[in-house]
């Protein structure tokens, strides 16, 4: 299992305006939970991020086609994790089963985000889940009516707050109007992808809303799914989650290595390791520590298909107060994508 004795101690944040706590640091299942990996790896895994202190487990119902979601209820049962010391989420769009009848069994209509809501219930073996996302925008469906849901669900006790996933701005602005004029609950937290090398929507294009709804980030891909670690620099390893795809998203990446764009990240990242050398860190860890370093970051979500990867990303908290402004502005020389400032006309 491996010993978190000389971990670092947990860092905890505030979801948004919210008065959730999350651990700064998160583990999430989509790709290996219920799919990639077998499930006692899987429960080794929960373990070690529960023992180093992570509260905060997000799941979705399209994981592994809904069996993350079994993984992970049956982890809490297992380890006879009390309920009010963990935080748990999941995420409703796409439905559990791809081969199911599409109609209504998707999207973020009133039916489906009661139906698989309960469906995910069923499957976490939970009378309630702390978090539900909005997986991805439903623009067939009036935003109107999925705030009206969410509400539902808050009523119900099923969920205690609500948020979004990969949203624009704008989308999120609406809902939020839809809710005030409704004298409802808004969406509370949004998980964006985010990293060193993906910055323009949580540092510029989601300023105001920080500034008026309070709004809390749990990113998701903070190594951008390990090329940030470095361990592409120089080929796919075989052991690497790219040379195993089976997901179509990781697939499709794993098949055009070595384009343009695979060049120009591998070149920043080369040129980022002497940074993590001089700080006495490894690049993931760097990468990490960088990522959580933003005050609107409530949470960073990663992944993890052995116990040695939750030890060694919960030790990047020692390198956060290492990231001074000197440091952050060397980083962001390399990475030459820090967003413009947001301009106001007023």
């Amino acid at each position: 299992m491996g010993s978190t004795e000389q971990l670092p101690k947990m860092q905890y944040r505030f979801l948004g305006r919210s008065g959730l706590q999350v651990s700064v640091i998160s583990l999430g299942g989509w790709v290996t939970y219920g799919g990639h990996v077998g499930d006692q790896i899987a429960f080794d895994c929960m373990k070690a991020a529960y023992d180093a202190g992570i509260n905060f487990f997000d799941c979705a119902e399209a994981y592994a086609g809904g069996k993350s979601e079994e993984v992970m209820g049956e982890a809490i049962k297992k380890f006879g994790w009390k309920r009010n010391d963990l935080v748990i989420s999941t995420k409703i769009n796409w439905g559990s089963n791809f081969g199911s009848n599409p109609v209504n069994n998707g999207g973020l209509s009133r039916k489906h985000l009661i139906e698989g809501t309960n469906a995910s219930l069923k499957r976490l073996q939970l009378d309630y889940v702390d978090l539900l996302y909005c997986h991805r925008p439903d623009r067939n469906t009036p935003i109107e009516e999925t705030v009206r849901a969410m509400n539902y669900l808050i009523d119900q006790g099923k969920v205690f707050y609500w948020g979004t996933s990969e949203w624009n701005a704008e989308e999120i602005a609406i809902a939020w109007q839809h809710a005030t004029r409704l004298n409802m609950i808004g969406p509370v937290m949004e998980q964006p992808q985010y990293n060193m090398l993906t910055r323009e929507k949580v540092e510029k294009e989601f300023a105001l809303l920080y500034e008026n709804y309070g709004l809390g980030l749990t990113i998701f891909s903070p190594l951008k799914t390990g090329i940030l670690t470095g361990k592409y620099n120089d080929g796919i390893p075989e052991d690497s989650r790219y040379a195993n795809a089976k997901d179509p998203f990781s697939k499709a990446r794993a098949e055009t290595y070595g384009d343009e764009v695979w060049k120009k990240d591998i070149k920043t990242v080369r040129e980022l390791k002497p940074i993590a050398e001089k700080l006495g860190c490894d690049q993931g860890n760097l990468a990490m520590a960088w990522v959580i370093k933003n005050p609107n970051v409530s949470s960073a979500i990663t992944g993890a298909s052995k116990v040695e990867q939750v030890t060694r990303t919960v030790q990047c908290l020692e390198i956060l107060p290492k990231l001074t402004d000197e440091v952050m502005r060397e980083i962001d020389d390399i990475l030459g994508n820090k967003p413009a400032p947001l301009t106001r006309r007023f």
